[in-house]
């Protein structure tokens, strides 16, 4: 059993049911009715959410409790998500086909990640939109969630490196107050990102 596994392994919510505060903020700029991957989806609060707004959502995770958990939550809720199991360090994404992706806290290794992230922007179709939040490697000074190495971080000058071809509407590095579940918890240190393919 990985750590994702043993994480999601109780009858707990371990970052809640909530969405993400950054992308409940930004979802007006999907497409409405638009279809939305969302990548390390864990228990699938947000794409729980985004099929709540109407939006056709595919999620994909690496680990089967946490989708066990996202079908469950999507029943409680009443609505239909397409969960995938998969690892996204070899995961590949078909040339146009999402109106957005959302990659809320998705840290994988860095040639993985830059790969995946090459791929997504050739996976949105034009106007497509991408949401992103990750921690930052100062999060390391406040130790309120996430990885526990700096390399499983973002910073945005790498992320405008990686997502070339999208016009970036939204790029920050800030601090924030995440609480999400016992999961995340604290000031945080994040790089926020919302992005748009020209078309």
């Amino acid at each position: 059993m990985n750590i994702w596994d043993q994480r999601y392994g109780t009858d707990e919510f371990f970052y809640g049911t909530d969405p993400n505060d950054f992308l409940r903020e930004h979802t007006r700029l999907i497409r409405p009715g638009g279809e939305v991957l969302c990548l390390a989806e864990g228990e699938g609060r947000n794409a729980v959410y985004l099929a709540g707004l109407g939006f056709r959502v595919t999620a994909v995770d690496g680990s089967p409790v946490g989708i066990s958990k996202m079908e469950r939550l999507a029943r409680s809720k009443g609505v239909q998500v397409a969960a995938m199991l998969g690892d996204l360090e070899h995961f590949t994404l078909a040339p146009l086909a999402w109106d957005a992706i959302v990659s809320i806290w998705c840290h994988i290794p860095q040639p993985a990640r830059a790969r995946l992230h090459g791929e997504a922007v050739a996976a949105l179709r034009p106007g497509g939109t991408l949401i992103l939040e990750s921690y930052h490697p100062r999060q390391l000074e406040f130790r309120t969630g996430g990885p526990p190495t700096a390399d499983l971080m973002m910073t945005l000058a790498v992320l405008r490196q990686e997502l070339a071809g999208l016009d970036l509407l939204v790029a920050q590095e800030i601090e924030r107050v995440v609480r999400e579940g016992k999961g995340h918890h604290g000031r945080s240190a994040v790089v926020q990102v919302v992005a748009r393919k020209p078309g």
